[in-house]
């Protein structure tokens, strides 16, 4: 197995788990399986203030399958903690759409928080509307289908989430080297949480955009930025966005020094070549693999750096 085989298999493998360890945290099979057992047969089941259209209830109780497995209802939201979650990903929208139509539910799917009535009478109903026309697109649903659909939801949000952690990750790896090399070689006066003042009068900052920069008084002198993820399909937007960060800092200091560190499957020739036409931006750029497992590379770009 090649390098670049070795980290996409264990970007693979870490990916699965953090996916598989989603599925717990967010508790999807234990509401599921509340949601099953509540007792949706006591339920009043006004269709046009629930948003469910009759042709799709139709379809769904012809097939055998229990409403409330489909069709939310208030008092499931109101009584089934997290239970906003499941209708939601059974509709197949985002936490943020939901926001932009007026239901910011985040607070409800975490499961320590239900909605009140109006509330979640609002968010059945709209759910219900788009979960009714999805429905009748399909003649043949059956309740198997509807597993597919939440996981379907569910991916998508824990791809976000994975997005997310994995660029900390990488960019915190990138910090603790460079606070531990500062700590090392006694450069360090004050140290807090984001901030470090050097012994020289220069000062570090860790923060985003850049994720680590370099001052001198208020002139910045040098920057970091550390963009994590291996998948070809989103180098672009990852360079985009280092270069927007550092262009900002040559715009400020023209003889700044601007370092990007980004994982080597990264470097497609594609990315190559906007790096070489973008050398005005990004001076200098380094792979995340050498920076963290090559000593000479790292002492580069502390040397660059000045520490």
């Amino acid at each position: 197995m090649t390098s670049e085989q070795e980290s996409w298999f264990l970007d693979q493998l870490t990916k699965s788990a953090f996916f598989h360890q989603k599925l717990h945290e967010w508790q999807l099979l234990e509401i599921a399986d509340a949601i099953d057992r509540f007792p949706g047969e006591d339920l009043l089941w006004n269709l046009k203030a629930l948003g469910i259209s009759r042709v799709a209830w139709k379809r769904i109780i012809h097939r055998g399958i229990k409403p409330v497995a489909v069709f939310a209802h208030p008092e499931i939201l109101m009584r089934v903690p997290g239970s906003t979650a499941y209708y939601r990903m059974l509709s197949m929208v985002s936490q943020k759409s939901m926001a932009q139509v007026g239901f910011p539910i985040e607070r409800y799917e975490s499961g320590s928080l239900v909605p009140g009535e109006s509330v979640a009478r609002g968010i059945a109903r709209h759910l219900n509307r788009i979960i009714s026309k999805l429905i009748e697109m399909d003649e043949r649903v059956n309740a198997r289908e509807f597993d597919l659909w939440r996981g379907m939801a569910a991916g998508t949000q824990a791809q976000g989430a994975w997005q997310n952690v994995k660029g900390a990750k990488s960019e915190e790896q990138v910090k603790g080297l460079i606070r531990e090399q500062l700590r090392r070689r006694g450069r360090v006066k004050v140290r807090s949480k984001d901030r470090i003042s050097l012994s020289d009068g220069r000062t570090v900052v860790f923060g985003d955009e850049p994720d680590v920069a370099v001052y001198k008084g208020k002139e910045i002198q040098a920057a970091v930025e550390v963009k994590g993820g291996i998948d070809p399909a989103g180098v672009l937007e990852r360079l985009g966005a280092a270069l927007k960060s550092l262009r900002r800092v040559r715009e400020e200091n023209p003889a700044a020094i601007t370092i990007l560190i980004i994982p080597r499957p990264s470097l497609t020739k594609r990315a190559m070549a906007d790096l070489k036409l973008n050398r005005h931006v990004i001076t200098h750029w380094f792979t995340l693999e050498d920076f963290l497992n090559n000593e000479r590379v790292r002492a580069e770009v502390f040397e660059l750096l000045g520490f």
